[in-house]
């Protein structure tokens, strides 16, 4: 039996029992009337589509427990590998590496759906461009742009759909393309996270002005990512591959955001709850004699509450899903050593030259570029006046990390101190550590300064929303790696700095391109045409 070897649903379930099992863990579901109805008569014919971009990651299994559930419940299932959504979601695959992306996709998805016990045999594969460069669904795509507004096309795509400033004319075609996806794969529903939502509703819109069905919409969580925001494939810390070494996991989950008794964006729980707990209906606390030793959890409510009230330690917990996970990734890495495999990989997402590090949008080698700064999203859990000097502060800032950083800044004179405690601020998080007055400072509150007399400061602003640790870039340079720790005589943020500056709309900018997160663009309350440091 396979490590995640799935339970058989028992084949006289009536449709009660497959409702319950179809929407079991779903934050949503759009058309419940027409699903129980369904179910009534027939199994429910669904489909889940996914862009053939950056390399899927264990936030994948998520998904792929849920098609075990509905494989249980009987459904005919359709995966769909979107290699052309891929492409026109601001390019994020190149053309030139469709086909090989899809085929790496193709043969991981498998893999993950195999260590899970999920027979694939009952499972209909089907590549995007199979069928979405044909006639007819080329007219429908041109009947469906006659209809939809500008307006709807963007806000149906802004979770989904790659944000920048100049957006290019195939980001708003995509949101066009997944709902005629539904009648072209002729399926019931069609399931998703729920950064979907606005896709699915702009669906089920327009769909009916051409004279197709509204289909129903099943919607998964947001997992939070190991740093308690969503896990991401461009977020290196953010997630673990499916291909990590075990030292690797161990590694990435040493540093996931699991604080004692914190329930919520705890990366690890969600991971338990969405995707450990569906496959074997029980989850086991390894722990030392001496701290009570294994505990086995059948319902994750009793898990949760246990963790709430610090029953079960974080270190455990981490350890736990450690082993659990390499039991689920054992047969994906084994599958992935062969040399076919290996070439595939290595072809699909070729690395950079080490003369092209840092040199994305064609700068000469030796150019500093904002992706080498380590910027994330920071809350400020403590403020405290420096012991030994009047102009300076000492905060506790949380950024991800198993402890907060302590960061000394001269804010007494602009920032009081309870408009900065519990605030979000952005904060460099490589610099050299220093001394300052005494205390080591192991980062930099970045702030908006105004160029004229008197001096006024103002604290940079991530979106609301955003989580501690949260990665802050520079639109463009979301893909580089930031440096280990800056060197201080290669000057690299003093260069980029000089370059820092607020916009006429408040936003934070280098080189007039945006500061950014995943939930928007980083600001200041008023300082227009302000320096950053």
């Amino acid at each position: 039996m396979q490590p995640g070897a799935a339970v058989v649903m028992d084949p006289a379930a009536g449709p009660q029992e497959k409702y319950q099992l179809i929407t079991r863990n779903l934050q949503e579901v759009l058309g419940e009337d027409k699903l129980m109805a369904i179910l009534k008569e027939r199994e429910l014919k669904i489909y889940w589509g996914t862009a053939t971009t950056g390399k899927p990651h264990v936030a994948y299994f998520v998904p792929m427990s849920k098609i075990a559930d509905f494989l249980k419940a009987g459904c005919e299932v359709t995966i769909l590998f979107a290699d052309l959504h891929a492409y026109l979601d601001n390019m994020k695959a190149p053309w030139e590496l469709l086909e090989l992306r899809t085929r790496y996709y193709e043969n991981v998805i498998k893999a993950m759906l195999e260590s899970i016990g999920v027979p694939l045999e009952k499972l209909k594969f089907v590549q995007g461009t199979d069928y979405q460069l044909s006639k007819e669904y080329t007219l429908d795509v041109y009947r469906l742009s006659s209809v939809v507004t500008q307006h709807d096309a963007k806000k149906a795509g802004a979770e989904v759909v790659k944000q920048v400033e100049h957006p290019l004319l195939s980001g708003l075609l995509y949101p066009g393309l997944q709902a005629l996806d539904e009648e072209y794969l002729k399926v019931d529903a069609q399931f998703g996270g729920v950064d979907q939502r606005k896709i699915f509703t702009f669906a089920e819109k327009y769909l009916p002005s051409l004279g197709y069905a509204k289909r129903i919409h099943l919607m998964n969580p947001m997992v939070p990512g190991l740093t308690g925001s969503k896990m991401s494939s461009s977020e290196e810390d953010s997630k673990i591959d499916l291909l990590d070494r075990k030292e690797d996991v161990k590694k990435k989950l040493r540093k996931a955001f699991c604080e004692p008794g914190n329930v919520e964006n705890n990366g690890v729980l969600s991971f338990i709850k969405h995707v450990l707990f569906p496959l074997k209906s029980e989850f086991v606390v390894l722990r030392e004699e001496k701290w009570g030793g294994n505990k086995t959890y059948t319902d994750y409510e009793a898990l949760e509450k246990d963790f709430a009230e610090q029953v079960v330690h974080p270190g455990d917990l981490k350890n736990s899903v450690e082993v659990a996970l390499n039991k689920l990734l054992d047969p994906i890495r084994e599958k992935f050593n062969s040399p076919e495999l290996k070439k595939l990989t290595q072809a699909a997402y070729p690395k950079a030259k080490p003369a092209e590090k840092h040199t994305k949008n064609s700068e000469p080698e030796n150019t500093v570029v904002p992706s080498q700064l380590d910027m994330r999203v920071g809350k400020v859990i403590s403020v405290e006046k420096h012991p030994d000097a009047d102009s300076l502060y000492v905060e506790q800032i949380d950024v991800g990390e198993p402890e907060p950083r302590t960061v000394v800044s001269g804010l007494v004179q602009f920032v009081p101190r309870e408009q900065l405690q519990d605030r979000l601020v952005v904060l460099l998080c490589n610099m050299k550590p220093k001394a300052m007055r005494g205390v080591e400072s192991k980062g930099m509150v970045l702030c908006a300064s105004s160029l004229g007399e008197p001096r006024q400061v103002e604290l940079l602003e991530p979106p609301a929303g955003c989580c501690a640790g949260e990665r802050v870039y520079v639109e463009g340079y979301e893909d580089g790696d930031p440096e280990d720790e800056l060197k201080p005589k290669k000057k690299v943020f003093e260069k980029l700095q000089a370059d820092f500056r607020v916009s006429e709309d408040c936003v934070a900018q280098w080189k007039q391109r945006n500061f950014l997160t995943k939930l928007g663009t980083v600001s200041c309350k008023s300082l227009k045409g302000g320096s950053i440091g």
